[in-house]
């Protein structure tokens, strides 16, 4: 099993940034990729961005390319989601998730195993 908490969320004005950190734990060596999701209310839960353990590409949602960007620090088994130029259409629970599949679809929720529990951010306009 791997275990996954995140943290860093919180209320900012738009244009503001904020770092959202999802620290893994258990059996992470089996991990493929980390993903990025978020869920406003009343929507569904959509993809924002993942990386690649093994070789940290990354990936991104149109949405979020030029704003948002994720990095991983090996060492501490933690993803960062560094999220600038902040709009209030960016108000959601941000979730990050694990995956060891490998056939592709990285944008699919449905093929990411592991959840962390998500933190609030909400953007005020």
């Amino acid at each position: 099993q791997v275990q996954l908490v995140e943290s860093g969320g919180g209320l900012v004005q738009a244009g503001d940034s904020l770092r959202l950190s999802c620290a893994a734990s258990g059996r992470t060596f089996s991990n493929y990729a980390m993903g990025w999701f978020r869920q406003a209310p009343g929507k569904e839960r959509e993809f924002v961005g993942a990386i690649l353990w093994s070789t940290s590409n990354t990936y991104y949602a149109d949405f979020v390319k030029g704003r948002f960007t994720i990095s991983r620090d090996n060492a501490k088994n933690t993803v960062y989601l560094q999220m600038n130029s902040l709009k209030p259409e960016d108000t959601a629970v941000y979730y990050c998730a694990s995956t060891s599949y490998r056939g592709g679809g990285i944008t699919r929720s449905i093929l990411y195993d592991y959840w962390g529990q998500g933190t609030q951010v909400t953007v005020s306009s």
